[in-house]
């Protein structure tokens, strides 16, 4: 399901902003409970999971919801304009070199579009004539005095991260060998066994059950744990235990760039047939547009599954690296081929 909140006021952003940014309030204050919303963006498909295998289907946007283009965060920008309007040096110089009449029409074109909050940075006062403003229209205005860039840096990265899109995949999420790997299966499958051993084996835990993965880049998931998961897993017969006060903080993560899915299915000898015997069961699924590499491990009885997925990881991050063992494989072939043909 996918899940992400909708809006954000003003004086939360300050709440839990404000002392990094050392923001200060100089006008305003009626409108502390100002909107800043996010950019619609695309629904994606909830029903993800293949009951019968436990394999996620491609996660793809539907078209219900079209983009709205009002950005969040920028400059002072009269054609585009932003939530979060940050004012610098730089703007500030610009508005006192205009003519009255000149800077009036500006600024009230400016709160025509009803921004959410305005910030003035780079250790700038508040020009009276915005004070004034900001309190007629009940528009926040505070200073700050961090530079301008890390001020709309800052609040590019929170407000990016807080409505990226959010997604819930069944699988137990873990670091193996440095790389986010999700693993995927049917119920009973051994996932969490599998998580429990590698975990003895130095790995750490991030979620189980229900990881959440959001979009921060166009190429970049970010996997997490809900809150009320953290530090659990469920394991049959044991049910269910608190790693961080088996194994210490260390065999907890608290994030990763997902990076790989590995799927553990119950053996079947047809299934092992259509298996490439080189490149093996690589393929890529999309989850929230970005595409992710999946591996396919066969479950049966004498298989250690540790190593496999650990060796599963180290491959993977050669490959990412672009080494591709196959392709080596095959050109040492073929050299002794040639080799022995013209010998």
């Amino acid at each position: 399901m996918t899940e992400y909140p909708s809006q954000i006021t003003v004086d939360e952003l300050f709440r839990k902003h404000g002392g990094r940014l050392d923001l200060s309030w100089a006008a305003g204050m009626d409108g502390r409970k100002n909107l800043i919303i996010p950019e619609m963006r695309d629904k994606f498909t909830s029903n993800n999971i293949d009951e019968d295998s436990g394999n996620i289907r491609e996660i793809t946007p539907s078209t219900e919801s079209p983009k709205r283009g009002k950005s969040l965060v920028g400059y002072l920008n009269l054609i585009h304009p932003h939530q979060i309007q940050v004012l610098g040096k730089m703007e500030l110089d610009y508005l006192e070199t205009l003519r009255d009449i000149t800077r009036h029409d500006m600024v009230k074109q400016v709160f025509k579009h009803v921004p959410a909050c305005m910030i003035i940075a780079d250790g700038k006062d508040a020009p009276t004539y915005l004070k004034r403003k900001c309190n007629e229209k009940k528009v926040p205005l505070f200073t700050s005095p961090l530079s301008s860039s890390n001020v709309s840096d800052a609040l590019h990265y929170y407000l990016s991260t807080l409505f990226a899109d959010v997604i819930t995949l069944h699988g137990v999420y873990m670091e193996v060998m440095a790389i986010g790997v999700l693993i995927t299966g049917p119920s009973g499958i051994g996932k969490s066994e599998l998580a429990l051993e590698l975990i003895t084996r130095g790995h750490r835990l991030i979620a189980d059950d229900a990881p959440q993965f959001s979009r921060i880049a166009p190429d970049t998931l970010n996997g997490t744990c809900p809150d009320s998961l953290r530090d659990f897993i469920e394991v049959r017969g044991l049910g269910v235990i608190n790693i961080r006060r088996l194994y210490g903080s260390t065999a907890i993560k608290s994030n990763k760039y997902l990076k790989l899915i590995v799927h553990l299915e119950p053996l079947d000898r047809e299934k092992m047939l259509t298996i490439d015997r080189l490149e093996g069961s690589y393929r890529t699924i999309k989850i929230l547009d970005v595409e992710i590499p999946q591996i396919t491990i066969p479950v049966a009885p004498g298989r250690n599954l540790a190593i496999l997925m650990e060796c599963a990881a180290r491959n993977h991050s050669l490959r990412m690296d672009g080494y591709n063992a196959s392709e080596e494989f095959i050109r040492n072939q073929q050299n002794n081929i040639e080799q022995s043909s013209g010998g």
